[in-house]
């Protein structure tokens, strides 16, 4: 291993793609990932089952204009979960930035990330605000806002995600520590289980990612299949001891009542309540 090797600030980014994915939105993601002030040294993207002959396209263009872009393809689809923890265990460095194929880096990103968690060696994950638009970027919904200090994150966590997942950096060895991603939800799991092995999270205060809103994410998070699987991990995390049983219970009806409403309430409720809204 090279002295470059052991840099500090050396890092791979993660992502999974599967064959229901925009050919367009990950074309604009990835470029957001290779035009950084601070370039990723490999990105590794899992395939997770068959893809489209139009994403294909998308992955093999990238692969020949960036050497550092590995393709690991599967041979079906197994969910995001698993596919990050194959990907997981491809990654060359500690440091592991999360990036989606459908979402867009803010330019100093990674810059931003990395310089804190190398400069914060006692912090083992860290995330940042993000910017929810429509259609384009210029089109700026909502802001997704987080606490910023460990011991407000853990109060949070209690409630709702304490990290904004789209931006994370984490430390490989720790996340692996922790089981890695588990069953739905397979981020918010994962954090309380660092949480529960000693992890100590920060959030920056600053938005350095444009996620991609649309009436179709909400559609998707509704139903009565999602509400039983918020109670089945709402019990999960009692069980784990992370959470009282007042909790369990006020979090579960909070959570089943927004998943079984109709779309439209439960797009409000996200926009006008539980986002800071830009407009």
């Amino acid at each position: 291993m090279d002295s470059k090797e052991n840099s500090s600030n050396r890092f791979s980014v993660l992502m999974s793609v599967y064959a229901k994915e925009n050919p367009q939105w990950m074309r604009q993601s990835l470029d957001s990932v290779f035009n950084q002030t601070l370039p990723p040294d490999e990105v590794i993207l899992i395939e997770d089952g068959p893809l489209t002959p139009e994403l294909h396209e998308v992955v093999s263009d990238y692969q020949k204009r960036h050497p550092e872009l590995k393709v690991f393809p599967q041979k079906e689809n197994r969910g995001l979960g698993t596919a990050l923890n194959i990907g997981l265990q491809h990654c060359s460095y500690e440091l592991v930035a999360r990036m989606d194929t459908d979402d867009i880096c803010k330019p100093n990103r990674f810059e931003r990330e990395i310089a804190f968690m190398t400069s914060h060696p006692d912090i083992d994950i860290c995330s940042s605000l993000i910017d929810e638009f429509e259609d384009n970027i210029q089109n700026i919904r909502s802001q997704r806002t987080l606490p910023e200090l460990h011991k407000d994150i853990l109060k949070y966590a209690r409630r709702r995600c304490p990290v904004n997942h789209p931006t994370v950096v984490y430390k490989r060895s720790k996340v692996l520590k922790a089981g890695g991603y588990q069953s739905f939800p397979e981020d918010y799991i994962l954090w309380i289980n660092m949480i529960l092995t000693g992890c100590k999270f920060y959030n920056l205060q600053e938005s350095l990612l444009w996620f991609r809103f649309s009436y179709d994410v909400y559609r998707r998070r509704g139903g009565w299949k999602y509400a039983k699987d918020d109670i089945r991990a709402q019990w999960h995390f009692h069980k784990m001891g992370f959470t009282s049983f007042y909790e369990f219970l006020t979090n579960s009806a909070i959570r089943g009542i927004v998943r079984i409403v109709p779309n439209s309430l439960r797009v409000f409720t996200y926009k006008k309540i539980l986002r800071k809204q830009n407009d």
